[in-house]
C-alpha cells in the first residue's frame, strides 16, 4: 500500500494556494532586500576614505554643522583662499562668531571679515534652503561643500535640487574614528551608516518625484517676502 499523498485531494489542493502565496510573500522581500544590500553598497562606494584638497577654487564654501572638525576644516579652506567667503549653516541660535573663534585657533581674523553665520537651518533640507538664499544674495555660482563623508551624498543631493545651477565640490570631512578602525568592525558605525543611507534613499526618491512634479512638500519654495539675510560675523 502506498502512503504517498495524492496531489487530487482536498488536502493537496489547499497546499497549492498556499504554497503560491508564500511565494508571492517571500519573492518581493527577497528582492527588496537584494536591491536594499546593493544600494548599500554603492552608498559606501561614495563615501571617501581620506581627505584630498579640492580640485579647484569656488565662489563661496559652506559647511554644514553636526560633525567633528567640519568647521574648522572649512576655515582652513577659506584661509588658504579656496572660497571668497564661508557660509556656516546650522549654527545653535545661542552660538555666535566669539564661541566659533574660541573653538577654532586662528580664526578671529576671517571670521570678522569673511564668515556668514545661518542660526535657521535645522536639518539638510533646510540646510539647502539656506545656502541657496545666501548664494543668491551673493551672486555665487559655485560652492565647496563642507560636511562628513557620510553626510556627503545625501548632502549633495539636497543642495543639487536647491540649486540646479551652481557647481558644487564636495569637500568630505573624514573622522579620526573612520581613519582608526573599518566600519564594519564599529556597531555604532555600522548603525550611523544604515541610518544615513536610509535618509538617503528618501532623499533620492522624494527629489526624484518633485522632478517629476510631485513634490508634497514646500520647504524649499522661496517666500513671498524679501529674503532673509543669514546673520553675519560682522556687517559688510
Amino acid at each position: 500500500m502506498s502512503l504517498q499523498s495524492d496531489d487530487t485531494s482536498p488536502n493537496g489542493f489547499a497546499a497549492r494556494p498556499r504554497g503560491w502565496l508564500r511565494a508571492v510573500i517571500v519573492a518581493p522581500l527577497a528582492l527588496a532586500f537584494v536591491a536594499a544590500a546593493v544600494g548599500f553598497v554603492g552608498f559606501l562606494s561614495q563615501l571617501r576614505g581620506v581627505e584630498t584638497d579640492p580640485p579647484q577654487n569656488a565662489d563661496g564654501i559652506v559647511v554644514l554643522t553636526g560633525g567633528s572638525s567640519r568647521v574648522s576644516d572649512a576655515m582652513e579652506l577659506l584661509a588658504a583662499g579656496y572660497g571668497k567667503r564661508l557660509l556656516i549653516s546650522g549654527v545653535h541660535p545661542t552660538n555666535d562668531a566669539s564661541d566659533i573663534s574660541r573653538s577654532v585657533p586662528d580664526s578671529k581674523g576671517l571670521m570678522s571679515c569673511c564668515v556668514d553665520l545661518d542660526r535657521s537651518a535645522l536639518n539638510t533640507r533646510s540646510n539647502a534652503a539656506e545656502t541657496r538664499r545666501w548664494a543668491r544674495e551673493r551672486g555665487f555660482k559655485s560652492l565647496i561643500v563642507v560636511t562628513s563623508n557620510y553626510h556627503m551624498p545625501r548632502a549633495i543631493v539636497e543642495l543639487s535640487h536647491a540649486m540646479p545651477d551652481v557647481t558644487l565640490i564636495p569637500f568630505a570631512v573624514v573622522g579620526d574614528k573612520w581613519r582608526d578602525e573599518p566600519w564594519w568592525t564599529s556597531g555604532a558605525t555600522f548603525r550611523l551608516l544604515l541610518s544615513e543611507y536610509a535618509k538617503y534613499v528618501a532623499a533620492e526618491m522624494r527629489v526624484r518625484l518633485a522632478d517629476l512634479g510631485l513634490d508634497l512638500t514646500s520647504e524649499l519654495a522661496e517666500p513671498a517676502a524679501a529674503p532673509r539675510r543669514p546673520a553675519t560675523a560682522q556687517a559688510n
